[in-house]
């Protein structure tokens, strides 16, 4: 296996390989326990069919046999993933464990992991290590989830095909000259590949439902303010967002029992009770009234993007749910109101980034301001520079009501368009990205045709509602395309029951990649 960049204990094991299969007395079936989903592994564990111990080395050897192809990993934690696994296993004989104990995880490396790397996917993290762990982070520990390691990403989570990573490019498990999506790329295909069990990725434009729908797997948003942001390396402050990345939908229902609820430590942490999701985990969608926003339609739509998005919606049909068409009329402006605010934002969140406090320093520079400079120079990439400039711009003395202010007011309105159309709809379905996954390479001397591809997430993230993307199709070159269902602030659990009922009837979550 490869090493990847920053990778902690991953060398020089000693404990043996144990096998990757396992006979299952009920069933008399032999598996691949890295194929597992976290509920089934849940039901394997609590019988004691599989230890968590066994279970997490099958992950390791699995991602031993493909991540020197896709790349998924900036770092793996080996002798810290084994550890947690005898103290799962230890819980689970107690019979005191709950449905993540034991499962291993991945974790996008934008959250704080105490004593692990967080890089961001950027050189001027490249050597940080945080005191402290993200409230979501250790809302897994604490349920005793096993942290396999951190996901490859686009640095700072500013990129939609994770190839603007400092460390190294991710690939599509499904045909790896293609892009995964980003900019949680590495933790959608950790999933599509089986390199884990599930995942938590972060989106603030499209971040988890365009790289699951690229990876054909489930990805959903939350609400702005349903997880706690506290130990997220800041973005866009105001829509950077935590969700999980599964196999299925029953899986997104279980990590979002835990990773949600309401934290002091987060000052836009909504204080809501948060429902039990997996009770919305059930048959039928009669009565419901599914939105079909005309503007997510229009020209430039991929031909089999259209047929398979189609063919999702009369599927939702037969199960009960009515559909209409809504109108979302300020859709055309969501990628440039988006690209004011969120580079402003970017703008003020990396200031802190100088080589004063952490992070990289340039130890040739000679001067303050020259250390300054050259400090962000070599420590940020293009992408990142880009935004800088952009954010930095926009909110400059004379520019800023011209730019940030108005794309700030054109937010509402487009937050308005979603409120509107709530009142007469339960839910919207639409694509999640106009094309599936594009070849490695083919947008990056583009950066507006990059950001083009986010014209279907982009609208959900400013006004902060709820989205998932489900696996709904397949193009004619075999690529996973996801429908995306979006629901109203904090009523998550029709998007999972939209979802569920969907998944239920059809059998793309069944379909993995062939390494």
């Amino acid at each position: 296996m490869k090493v990847a960049v920053g990778q902690i204990d991953c060398r020089g094991q000693s404990k043996p390989s144990i096998g990757t299969k396992i006979r299952n007395p009920q069933s008399a079936m032999e598996m691949d326990l890295y194929r597992l989903t976290i509920h089934e592994a849940h039901d394997l564990l609590t019988r004691g069919e599989v230890t968590s111990v066994e279970l997490t080395s099958a992950v390791f050897d699995r991602i031993g046999q493909v991540e020197d192809r896709t790349g998924a990993y900036i770092m793996l934690v080996k002798d810290r993933a084994m550890a947690e696994a005898e103290a799962a296993d230890e819980v689970i004989r107690q019979g005191t464990g709950g449905p993540l104990t034991g499962v291993p995880l991945a974790i996008k490396d934008i959250l704080c992991t105490e004593g692990i790397r967080t890089t961001c996917g950027s050189k001027i993290l490249e050597n940080f290590i945080p005191p402290y762990s993200s409230t979501v982070v250790n809302k897994l520990k604490k349920a005793y989830a096993v942290i396999v390691g951190k996901t490859n990403m686009d640095e700072f989570a500013m990129g939609s095909s994770t190839e603007h990573s400092a460390f190294m490019v991710t690939r599509n498990p499904w045909d790896l000259t293609r892009i995964p999506g980003g900019s949680s790329g590495g933790s959608a295909a950790s999933v599509a590949a089986d390199e884990c069990i599930g995942a938590i990725g972060t989106d603030t434009g499209g971040s988890i439902r365009q790289p699951a729908s690229h990876c054909g797997v489930v990805g959903l948003k939350p609400t702005y303010g349903r997880v706690s942001r506290f130990g997220l390396v800041a973005f866009a402050s105001s829509l950077d967002q935590i969700g999980p990345i599964t196999k299925d939908v029953t899986d997104c229902a279980i990590l979002m029992n835990e990773i949600c609820g309401y934290d002091p430590n987060d000052s836009t942490s909504v204080p809501r009770e948060v429902p039990d999701y997996t009770g919305a985990l059930q048959a039928g969608l009669k009565g419901l009234v599914v939105g079909i926003p005309r503007e997510y339609f229009a020209g430039g739509l991929d031909e089999d993007v259209a047929q398979a998005v189609n063919a999702a919606i009369k599927v939702i049909e037969e199960l009960g749910a009515t559909s209409k068409s809504v109108s979302l009329p300020h859709t055309e402006y969501a990628v440039a109101v988006y690209y004011l605010i969120a580079p402003a934002e970017a703008s003020s969140n990396l200031a802190r980034y100088d080589g004063v406090r952490y992070g990289f320093r340039d130890k040739e520079a000679e001067e303050l301001i020259q250390m300054y400079r050259d400090t962000r120079s070599k420590g940020f990439g293009s992408e990142v520079q880009r935004r800088i400039i952009i954010g930095t711009y926009a909110l400059s003395a004379g520019y800023y009501d011209a730019y940030y202010g108005k794309a700030s007011r054109v937010r509402t309105l487009i937050m308005q368009d979603f409120n509107q159309a709530f009142e007469t709809c339960d839910v919207l379905v639409a694509p999640v990205a106009p094309t599936p996954a594009f070849r490695l390479g083919e947008k990056l001397d583009d950066p507006l045709a990059m950001y083009l591809s986010d014209i279907f997430t982009l609208p959900a993230s400013l006004a902060g509602i709820a989205g998932i993307s489900v696996p709904c199709g397949f193009s004619k070159d075999g690529l996973p395309i996801g429908l995306q269902i979006l629901s109203k602030h904090f009523d998550e659990e029709k998007l999972i029951r939209v979802a569920y009922n969907f998944e239920q009837a059809t059998d793309f979550h069944t379909k993995r990649a062939k390494l």
